[in-house]
């Protein structure tokens, strides 16, 4: 992903910086995504969607609630992030906020969805992320395979 940021990008339309010192924060970001914001919110993925409409059995409910405070905390760190920025990478959408997307997309709409309204500024961003023209073709590729 990294590499197709760097080599792939449109003028005006770039998802990295090429000042080293914002690539590093963006690069920051991404890896905060996969450390710690991913863990959890697949748990939560398979635990509330998948495992359901997979193979027919109800969320753990003891997982879903350990895995929504492990959620929690790395979103009032976002929340934190986001009042200095408007995106987790910096002033422009980048890499590490398209890395959120799927975890995004699969827990919109279940209980879950709650912990991202409750943080006005995480709420504002995943609005903003998951708006994006792009994100909605992918989005309807998704469906269109899922009908």
């Amino acid at each position: 992903m990294r590499f197709i940021s760097h080599c792939y990008f449109t003028p005006d339309n770039e998802q990295v910086y090429e000042d080293p010192r914002l690539q590093g924060i963006a690069a920051e970001w991404i890896d905060i995504e996969d450390h710690q914001f991913d863990p959890p919110a697949s748990k939560l993925t398979w635990e509330l969607v998948l495992k359901p409409k997979l193979i027919g059995q109800p969320p753990d409910s003891t997982v879903v609630a350990q895995e929504q405070l492990k959620l929690a905390k790395v979103l009032d760190i976002y929340e934190k992030r986001l009042a200095e920025s408007n995106f987790l990478g910096g002033h422009k959408y980048t890499s590490a906020d398209l890395t959120h997307l799927p975890g995004l997309y699969y827990l919109t709409g279940t209980p879950v969805d709650q912990l991202f309204e409750e943080r006005p500024l995480v709420s504002a961003w995943k609005k903003s992320i998951m708006s994006r023209p792009g994100w909605k073709k992918v989005v309807a590729m998704i469906e269109g395979v899922q009908a």
